[in-house]
Parts: structure tokens; C-alpha cells; sequence
């Protein structure tokens, strides 16, 4: 079965392709030639998913998913949460944002944090969602070259390391996005 997964990010299409492989051919936006960018103005992980899964649908009529993630850091109330991707700017850096992070927890002890994901999918017009969630903490420094986006900043309970420090078997087994997605394949293999 082929699904388009509605993004951009060569990092999670990656991630996610791993997930669904070898029963689901997994496509992202550029594969169908959709290099327009879908704006994520919802205020929840929740709401942007939709956006982004129904936009396709609409566009294409393509069975699709999409996800929205955020980084909910107890000692910022939850932030950077929806805006996570553009937590230091619009420019969404990867490396301004975790920089932001660790200035913003420098004095803090309490640096509990949880990876959020949300994951819409339309299948022949119905709609469908999909909820992940690790519980980990914010490191003091960077550690780790794999992953993407607050990766190498984030450690999750019961690891000693990031989950840029995490070959991808580990991770996926593990992550936020990864048990989404678990949801996802199984409700996938029922109906």
C-alpha cells in the first residue's frame, strides 16, 4: 500500500519510512512534486496534523498522514510545545533552538521534559488520529551526531544517552514518533 507522509523534512520521512517498511511504500510531498509549504497555524500538535493530512487529501486525494510533534519542557510550562519547530525564529533552525533551550534551562534543576506527536491520517476520506509520548529530560550540552531537530539535546528515562546518540532501531523502538506510528501500522493492518 502506498501513503504520502505530508512533509518536507528528509530527516522524519526517513524515520518513518523505517517504521512502515517493508508493508507500505511511504512517499513525502517532493516525491509528488509538492514543494508548496503547508502553514501550520493551528494551536495544537493536534490541529497542525490535521491541516497538513486534509490539505493533501484535498490537493492530491491521496491517502495521506502528518504529524506534529513538540518538545514540552516542564520548566517552561510546556514550551517550546507547538512552536517548537520555530522556538528561536521563523527561520526554524535546529541549532538556534536547541541553543534557545539550553540558555533558557541554564539555572534550572528541574529539567523534565516529554516529546508529544500527534499523527493525522486520511484513508479514502475518513479521518483517523494517532497520539505518541516519551518522557525524558533536557541534557546540559549536545551530545550526538544522528536524529534531528532536539535530538542531541534530549535523553529519554531510562537511557544514559540522547536520541542523537541512538542508532535507529533503538530509537524508533522508543520515540514518541515511533509509538504514533505503531498506532498508526496496527490500525493500518486491522482495516
Amino acid at each position: 500500500m502506498k501513503l504520502v507522509f505530508a512533509t518536507h523534512n528528509p530527516g522524519k520521512l526517513q524515520e518513518v519510512r523505517e517504521l512502515l517498511a517493508p508493508d507500505y511504500e511511504v512517499i513525502g510531498l517532493t516525491d509528488l512534486g509538492d514543494h508548496e509549504e503547508i502553514e501550520e497555524t493551528a494551536q495544537t500538535l493536534e490541529g497542525n496534523a490535521w491541516i497538513k493530512a486534509r490539505t493533501v487529501w484535498q490537493k492530491h486525494g491521496l491517502s495521506c498522514f502528518s504529524d506534529d510533534t513538540g518538545l514540552e519542557i516542564e520548566a517552561l510550562n510546556g514550551a517550546p510545545g507547538v512552536f517548537s519547530a520555530r522556538f528561536a525564529g521563523p527561520e526554524k533552525d535546529p541549532q538556534a533552538n536547541m541553543d534557545k533551550v539550553l540558555h533558557e534551562l541554564r539555572d534550572q534543576k528541574n529539567r523534565d521534559a516529554r516529546f508529544r506527536t500527534a499523527v493525522a491520517l486520511v484513508l479514502n476520506g475518513n479521518e483517523y488520529l494517532f497520539e505518541g509520548t516519551v518522557n525524558g529530560v533536557i541534557t546540559t550540552s549536545q551530545s550526538g551526531a544522528k536524529g534531528f531537530g532536539y535530538d542531541p539535546i534530549f535523553s529519554p528515562n531510562g537511557f544514559s544517552t540522547t536520541f542523537a546518540e541512538m542508532d535507529a532501531p533503538t530509537k524508533n523502538e522508543i520515540s514518541h514518533r515511533g509509538l504514533a506510528i505503531k498506532k498508526l501500522v496496527a490500525f493500518l493492518k486491522e482495516n
